[in-house]
C-alpha cells in the first residue's frame, strides 16, 4: 500500500517506528507536513497539493496531528477522506477526543466511569462548582492542554478558587475535576488498536508530582489490567469512534475512571515499558481494514 503519514516532525520516535515498520512490511510510506498542504474543494475531483505536487494514489493515511494544529490538520485529513483514502483514525473521531469537554460528555453519555467533572462560564459560581466535584483538592485543566501542561492541583478551597477565577479572568476555558487521591500520582495508559488491547503500562509521577505523564519526568512499567479496566478502555475508545487510542485511567476506590482518550498516542514509552511491538499491531489492523488502490480506482471512474 501507499500510505501517507501526516506529521510535522518525522524524526520523532513514534513516527520513525511507524515508517520503519511500514517499509519492513512492504509498504511505501510518505511523511507529509500537513501545514504545507493546500486543497481544492470541489465536487467532481477534490485535490490535495503539497509543495507544488498533487497528492494522489494513496491507499491509507496515518494522522499524527499535533494538538496545537488540530483545526488545519483535520481539514487536511478530511480532504484525504473525500478522496477515498482510508484513515487510521477518522477526522470526526479525532475531533471528539481533542475537545476535552465534548469527550467527557460523550463518555458520560455512554456509561464510562469518570471523575466528577464540572464546567462553567460564570466566575460567580466558583464555590458551587467546587462543591459539585466534592470540594478541594480539585484538578483544574485547560481544555487545550496536552502532556500534563495546563493541569493544576487546587489543594485548598481558596487556592482552587483563586486559580479558577484567574483562568476565567484571562477568558480561558477550563474543566474542574475531582482529585483521585488514592491513585497516588499513578495512572494507567491502555493502548487500543482495532477494539483490542495490545499493551498497557502504569505510569508513576516523580516525587511530589501528582501528574504521571512521561513528558513530566514520570516512569513507566507494564501492568496487568482487571476485566473492568479492559472493558472501560474499550468502551471509551468505542465511544470516541477511534480505531487507535491511548486511554488514560486512574485506579479509584469506585473502580477505573477515564481521564483522557488520546487519538495520537506515543509509541516510545509503552513499547519500552511493555516490550510489545505496538507499531506492528497498528499495521496489522491497517492491512485488514484499508482497501489497496481504492483511490486509483475512484479516480478513473
Amino acid at each position: 500500500m501507499k500510505i501517507g503519514l501526516l506529521t510535522r516532525n518525522p524524526k520523532l520516535y513514534s513516527h520513525q517506528r511507524i515508517m520503519e515498520t511500514a517499509v519492513a512490511r512492504g509498504h511505501e510510506i510518505v511523511p507529509i507536513d500537513y501545514l504545507r498542504c493546500y486543497m481544492s474543494i470541489t465536487q467532481a475531483k477534490p485535490e490535495l497539493r503539497y509543495r507544488g505536487e498533487t497528492l494522489e494514489g494513496f491507499d491509507a493515511v496515518i494522522p499524527r496531528i499535533a494538538a496545537s494544529h488540530t483545526f488545519y490538520g483535520l481539514a487536511v485529513l478530511r480532504q484525504f477522506e473525500m478522496m477515498g483514502v482510508y484513515p487510521l483514525n477518522e477526522s470526526v473521531a479525532i475531533g471528539r477526543s481533542r475537545d476535552k469537554l465534548r469527550c467527557m460528555q460523550l463518555l458520560a453519555r455512554d456509561g464510562v466511569n469518570l471523575p466528577a467533572t464540572a464546567f462553567a462560564n460564570d466566575p460567580q459560581r466558583t464555590d458551587e462548582i467546587l462543591n459539585l466535584v466534592g470540594g478541594a483538592p480539585v484538578v483544574i485543566k485547560l481544555l487545550e492542554g496536552t502532556q500534563g501542561i495546563g493541569v493544576v492541583l487546587g489543594e485548598t478551597h481558596n487556592s482552587a478558587k483563586s486559580v479558577i477565577e484567574a483562568f476565567h479572568g484571562a477568558d480561558v476555558n477550563i474543566l474542574i475535576q475531582q482529585f483521585i487521591k488514592e491513585a497516588e500520582g499513578k495512572d494507567v495508559r491502555v493502548f487500543v488498536v482495532g477494539r483490542k488491547i495490545v499493551a498497557a503500562m502504569e505510569r508513576v509521577g516523580p516525587k511530589g508530582e501528582f501528574r504521571s505523564n512521561l513528558h513530566r519526568g514520570g516512569s513507566a512499567a507494564g501492568t496487568e489490567l482487571s476485566a473492568e479496566e479492559k472493558a472501560t478502555a474499550l468502551r471509551a475508545t468505542q465511544s470516541m469512534g477511534l480505531n487507535v487510542a491511548g486511554v488514560d485511567l486512574l485506579r479509584s476506590k469506585t473502580g477505573p475512571v477515564v481521564m483522557e482518550v488520546n487519538s495520537s498516542p506515543g509509541l516510545e514509552g509503552i513499547e519500552e515499558a511493555t516490550s510489545k511491538d505496538v507499531a506492528k499491531a497498528i499495521f496489522e489492523f491497517l492491512e485488514r481494514s484499508a482497501r489497496p488502490h481504492k483511490t486509483q480506482t475512484r479516480g478513473k471512474g
